[in-house]
């Protein structure tokens, strides 16, 4: 029995998959162990700076903050109404589609009715999952609008500093995870044109987010070592990757 066009999406649909997916733990690696060397480590670090400037003199900076604060739930607002408008529509096709017809000749894959609704799914699983993740980002960088405006601690404490930098940290984080839910579609969707595309969606994609994940060069981050920090940013560290080299 020879391999048919069926048994395409049995062999590189997963192997898609299982690229991602490590190409992901190793950057969640290299995010929790060397920061400086990842985009997403270094702007967590520059962030806590970001929020040390704005609270030494919150009369200054503090109309500076909420508006920064404000272009971002604005964003994350964006992709979350883009993500549960998505959803609603891929929860239309699915409920009116109906058997194969002329679009089951573009497909050199499995075609079926059942392959084709998993498809569907899958892609409507991505799309519900980066309208939470999203909306998690919004609730986080909306307490940290008014907690921004709060007195910072004494002098060597920096708690409430560190506190504000841990919120903002993790609406940054919802929001990358939500944009990269939105990348996870991008080969889902192309699945619906059969594996090969999706395949090739998937070694393109990490290809390219190779580059933009890590750091260009050891430049940035010793640019990033020699700005001024607070001794309580150096000794303690806010965010929780100065803290993965000691615990996960």
């Amino acid at each position: 029995m020879g391999f048919e066009k069926h048994d395409l999406d049995f062999a590189l649909v997963p192997a898609g998959l299982l690229l991602l997916s490590s190409y992901h733990g190793w950057l969640l690696y290299r995010i929790k162990r060397l920061p400086t060397t990842t985009v997403i480590g270094l702007n967590a670090l520059n962030r806590e700076i970001w929020v040390d400037t704005m609270m030494a003199d919150g009369i200054k900076n503090g109309v500076l903050a909420v508006q920064t604060l404000r272009n971002n739930i604005m964003a994350s607002t964006l992709l979350a109404s883009t993500a549960i408008t998505l959803s609603s529509l891929i929860g239309i096709l699915v409920s009116s589609s109906g058997s194969g017809g002329a679009a089951a000749a573009i497909i050199y894959g499995d075609d079926s009715r059942m392959v084709s609704s998993v498809k569907y799914f899958a892609i409507l699983v991505c799309f519900l999952i980066a309208f939470l993740f999203n909306v998690q980002s919004i609730r986080y960088y909306s307490h940290v609008s008014f907690l921004i405006t709060v007195p910072p601690s004494k002098p060597g404490e920096g708690h409430s500093q560190c506190y504000v930098s841990r919120a903002l940290n993790r609406a940054s984080y919802f929001w990358s995870l939500g944009l990269r839910a939105f990348y996870f579609s991008f080969p889902l969707f192309l699945w619906t044109f059969g594996p090969i595309p999706m395949f090739l969606c998937c070694c393109i994609m990490i290809f390219t987010l190779y580059f933009l994940d890590t750091a260009t060069s050891d430049v940035d981050a010793s640019l990033f070592l020699s700005l001024p920090r607070t001794p309580r940013t150096v000794e303690e560290g806010c965010s929780p990757i100065n803290q993965g080299s000691s615990k996960v």
